[in-house]
């Protein structure tokens, strides 16, 4: 993910780079959709289990997307949350 400074021109990434980023994306998509299947298959998992599953895989998003936060939280916190509406019942 390319970040863009207020008034600098779009950076190019090299093919290489953008293929690594690519891999990098369908690497999280398919975490996070492992954890989230988990979580709504798994009626064994206590909610603090499915708390912890989702903070790690925070941690794991971040560490592979540094600074990320706020996409994090525009992207996966609401389907976490909505989630662990579902499965648990929160209101």
């Amino acid at each position: 993910m390319q970040e863009l400074s207020p008034n600098a021109q779009p950076t190019s990434m090299s093919p290489d780079e953008e293929a690594a980023e690519q891999k990098l994306i369908r690497r999280l998509q398919l975490m996070m959709n492992l954890v989230m299947q988990t979580i709504a298959q798994d009626y064994s998992l206590s909610i603090d289990e499915a708390s912890q599953m989702i903070a790690d895989s925070r941690k794991a998003a971040l560490a592979m997307f540094p600074g990320k936060e706020l996409a994090y939280d525009i992207i996966w916190r609401p389907r976490f949350q909505r989630l662990m509406r579902e499965r648990f019942r929160i209101m």
